[in-house]
């Protein structure tokens, strides 16, 4: 879906007379949405339905300004964009945005919602007081790299080397590929770093993943918004995937380790109440998952002549037949 339609869909406002809707904007408070890519519907919905839950009616309380960019290198542009509208809150949705959101502006409060570690990339000054205008909802913890390398070591017990999916660029890779070569080192395994720009360095990604037995795919907005060209690739080069997002099972991967991030985003429209209400960027802690579910796809299990284990079936959240 193009930004434009997208806008259309959910905005509603455009058609206004341009005299209603500034007389509009000055009572109702703007929510930007930056993303790269069309938010999945099990992440745009909750936070819908949060502020919904909060009070607030789209159009008549509260208005929506999705900022959505085709590619990572259109979201400074459209953060400004945002900002030049004067929004209340700008929420960075995805790792890929939250830069450039905090770029964007130094006044107006931002709310992420991405896989980074926001203290170690110098976004907050620490996760109960981040200080400045950036806050938010964080979906990583400490340990979740590890674990993941675990889960596929119990899925193939004769693993020897895992294929890493980051993306350049992204300030959240360094600390995917630290973290998962010391679990990798741990386990006793080979790890292989795929960094992509974009869908078109996908195949030749691909390509020299073959040596790998499995694949692990970071938590990332432009890897998620080509899920199905990736799960695709995957069957294709017969690589068994794991990821943090229950989407990319949805979409035809083996198995996904993460929070549930409709939770997440749910947390993100409590703080956006929070900062319409009165309340500081600078004083509203950051939010980080407490609950983690696993996800497995039998269907893809099967396409890839892979048996999972019993163990692995009897701790899983849902199983996709």
């Amino acid at each position: 879906m193009r930004r434009r339609e997208f806008i259309a869909l959910v905005g509603a406002v455009a058609g206004w007379p341009i005299a209603a809707r500034a007389q509009q904007a000055r009572k109702v408070p703007r929510i930007g949405f930056l993303r790269v890519g069309t938010p999945p519907a099990t992440f745009i919905e909750p936070f819908r339905n949060g502020l919904r839950d909060l009070g607030y009616v789209e159009g008549a309380s509260i208005t929506i300004e999705y900022g959505i960019a085709e590619s990572v290198i259109q979201l400074p542009n459209i953060a400004a964009e945002l900002v030049r509208l004067n929004v209340s809150v700008l929420v960075a949705s995805g790792t890929p945005s939250v830069v450039p959101a905090r770029n964007a502006t130094s006044t107006i409060p931002v709310v992420f919602v991405a896989a980074i570690d926001p203290v170690e990339t110098g976004l907050v000054a620490s996760l109960a007081r981040p200080g400045g205008n950036v806050t938010g909802v964080s979906a990583i913890h400490a340990d979740v790299t590890g674990k993941r390398l675990q889960l596929l070591t119990e899925l193939l017990p004769k693993l020897s080397s895992i294929a890493l999916l980051v993306r350049t660029g992204s300030p959240a890779s360094s600390q995917y590929v630290n973290e998962a070569g010391l679990a990798a080192r741990a386990l006793g395994v080979q790890l292989h770093v795929l960094s992509v720009g974009g869908p078109s360095e996908f195949e030749a990604a691909f390509r020299a993943a073959e040596g790998a037995s499995a694949l692990l795919q970071v938590d990332d907005a432009m890897l998620t918004a080509h899920r199905a060209e990736i799960a695709e690739l995957a069957l294709k080069h017969r690589l068994p995937t794991l990821s943090g997002l229950r989407e990319t099972v949805d979409a035809g991967g083996l198995m996904a380790y993460g929070p549930h991030y409709g939770d997440l985003y749910r947390l993100a429209a409590r703080q956006v109440h929070e900062l319409l209400k009165g309340a500081k960027p600078a004083d509203l802690p950051v939010e980080q998952p407490t609950k983690f579910e696993l996800i497995i796809n039998l269907k893809t299990a099967k396409a890839l002549d892979l048996s999972i284990p019993p163990s692995l079936l009897a701790r899983a959240d849902e199983v996709i037949e």
